[in-house]
């Protein structure tokens, strides 16, 4: 029996799930929504067995499996046990993100009940839990629209059919908004100077190059950037060694906007360069600019 390639797509309500679906399914993904859990061991031999046919598959599974979640984690074992690959994506959202999601759409949430739709969201945190601490990859999508959302996925999916390495995801952000939910390694430059306060360079992004010349002109950042590539060149083939297909390196500064962006985008050349798979994501360097 051949092995196949599953993701199983799962997380919160109002998170993207049916957009995933759709864009692995653009990629080449035979896509089922809320297949029983019981049934994907039948589903996997049935796909083996059929000769020059299904070879990736993309499952949503979320909380309208109730009591089957419990038994998931034994057929996923059993899966890998017999050949197939499998990884779990995760796609996350903010309370505040979801509330507003589902007010727009005016769908109720699916755990709500009689209650309001944040208690709904914040119960199905909970009896996700357990299914986030064993993805493998986790994405946030409160501060993404849809297209960057498509992006994102596409960017991934079509880089992990290529020969086995790291997919790298390089992400800046903004302290003042809070941390990335996906992110596996945060370094913070906070301590690098702030191009904000210089008034030619604040309408600027860390994109633009003389914020970025103004960034790496910066002894200190060359020095921290030196040291940091020296540490991902050693542990990047260790989490590949280990089975870490997909990690998340997030680098921030005060809004996100600056120092962050140009480090990342620094980082980004210097990775590719060494052959890396590199997807870059400024989080919030579109958040609104006080003059």
């Amino acid at each position: 029996m051949k092995g196949l390639r599953f993701v199983i797509i799962t997380g919160m309500s109002g998170a993207g799930k049916s957009l995933a679906s759709k864009c692995l399914e653009d990629l080449g993904y035979f896509c089922i929504d809320n297949l029983p859990a019981a049934l994907i061991p039948k589903f996997a031999e049935l796909c083996s067995q059929t000769s020059g046919g299904i070879e990736r598959v993309a499952l949503v599974i979320d909380v309208r499996e109730g009591e089957f979640l419990e038994g998931l984690f034994d057929i996923l074992k059993d899966l890998r046990e017999a050949g197939h690959e499998v990884m779990i994506l995760f796609l996350e959202a903010s309370d505040e993100a979801l509330v507003k999601r589902f007010s727009e759409t005016r769908r109720p949430h699916p755990l709500a009940g009689d209650g309001s739709v944040l208690e709904g969201i914040q119960l199905e945190r909970r009896v996700l839990a357990s299914l986030k601490g064993e993805a493998d990859l986790i994405f946030d999508t409160s501060q993404l629209h849809v297209h960057e959302l498509r992006k994102l996925l596409t960017n991934t999916f079509q880089q992990a059919s290529r020969p086995a390495r790291t997919i790298l995801s390089l992400v800046s952000f903004g302290y003042k908004f809070g941390l990335p939910y996906d992110a596996d390694l945060v370094f913070d430059v906070r301590f690098l100077p702030n191009p904000h306060f210089r008034e030619e360079l604040r309408p600027l992004s860390g994109k633009d190059r003389a914020v970025m010349d103004f960034v790496l002109a910066n002894p200190q950042a060359r020095a921290y950037l030196e040291r940091l590539l020296d540490f991902l060149h050693y542990s990047l083939p260790l989490y590949l060694q280990e089975g870490k297909a997909y990690l998340t390196v997030s680098v921030g500064c005060t809004g996100g906007r600056h120092r962050s962006v140009s480090i990342v985008e620094y980082l980004g050349q210097k990775l590719s360069e060494w052959g890396h798979e590199v997807a870059l994501r400024h989080r919030d360097i579109d958040k609104e600019v006080i003059l």
